[in-house]
């Protein structure tokens, strides 16, 4: 097992009013004077975990959360069938990322995130990279439409069964088209029980692509509490349905812009949702950054990623 900081608790915290009708709640933890870094959650419509903190050397770092629009402890909440979600793209959180910064008189500070995070922090970075000191990611995805493609169509050869079970929660014309904007529109009914059957439908997917990893737990989309689900996977359809508002290949063919900040890409060999592939071709194109593929590690990671990880913080941490 890796051994992970002590828990601790936020000294400050706070809910940024964006201007538009949206609360994001933040938090600030560890050293006021250490250095500076931002968590960004996956998802999209995670929320930032506790548990985050506690790869940072509380002695070293001023550790930002942030949960993100709709999710966790932001409002509204978009398990709120009321919460619109028209100002919930990804170019508001890059706003709301900075607007964050600016708020907490961060001048560069350290990105770290995985999975749907990735995405959003390599996009923060190509946008604002003097704002950016260094990047961990653990698990690197980029959103394109090709990457959504696998995860909800491409991988079904794997699950056949539960790629059927997937397909029937949704009304049939949806079916062999595009899963994923059937799915949004799902999540968008007025009818409560449509939308918490399309959620836990949706989640039962992910949970089957995760379930060949021999270090990932079982359950871990179905088994959130039922207004995380439900947010959730309102959000994430969103996104997906709409390419995350990016143009194809963006984060790739931009990497250059990233030349200066230096990187560590942790992901797992055996990552069924994000293939190794899309890390392989952000390393190639980035030239600060060094990709440590883990052999054990899937999607939700292993005590090894883990390891890689950590190390990767504690070597910035002295870093100004």
């Amino acid at each position: 097992m890796p051994t992970l900081y002590p828990p601790i608790e936020p000294y400050r915290q706070g809910m940024l009013d964006t201007g538009d009708g949206h609360y994001v709640y933040w938090e600030v933890c560890g050293n006021p004077e250490g250095k500076p870094a931002l968590v960004v959650h996956g998802g999209p419509g995670a929320g930032c975990k506790p548990g985050a903190r506690r790869r940072f050397d509380p002695e070293r770092y001023r550790v930002v959360l942030f949960d993100q629009r709709g999710c966790g402890r932001s409002t509204p909440h978009a398990s709120d069938p009321r919460a619109d979600l028209a100002t919930n793209t990804t170019g508001h959180l890059l706003t709301d990322m900075e607007r964050l910064r600016e708020l907490l008189g961060v001048d560069r500070w350290l990105l770290y995130g995985g999975s749907w995070g990735s995405t959003l922090l390599l996009a923060y970075a190509q946008r604002h990279p003097e704002r950016v000191s260094e990047i961990v990611v653990n698990g690197v995805t980029t959103t394109r439409r090709s990457e959504i493609d696998w995860l909800y169509r491409g991988v079904a050869r794997f699950f056949p069964e539960q790629w059927d079970r997937f397909l029937a929660g949704v009304p049939e014309a949806g079916r062999d088209g595009d899963p994923v904007a059937a799915y949004a529109r799902r999540m968008n009914d007025p009818d409560p029980r449509t939308r918490a059957k399309a959620a836990q439908d949706w989640c039962t997917w992910e949970d089957a692509v995760v379930s060949l990893e021999p270090n990932g737990p079982s359950g871990v989309y179905s088994d959130r509490p039922s207004a995380a689900r439900i947010a959730l996977v309102r959000i994430a359809s969103h996104y997906f349905a709409h390419g995350a508002w990016l143009e194809e290949g963006v984060l790739l063919r931009n990497a250059p812009l990233l030349t200066g900040i230096p990187g560590v890409l942790v992901h797992g060999r055996l990552d069924l949702s994000s293939p190794p592939d899309t890390a392989w071709e952000l390393c190639r194109r980035w030239p600060d950054a060094r990709l440590v593929t883990v052999g054990d590690a899937g999607h939700l990671g292993s005590d090894a990623a883990d390891e890689e990880v950590l190390a990767a913080l504690d070597g910035f941490a002295g870093c100004r």
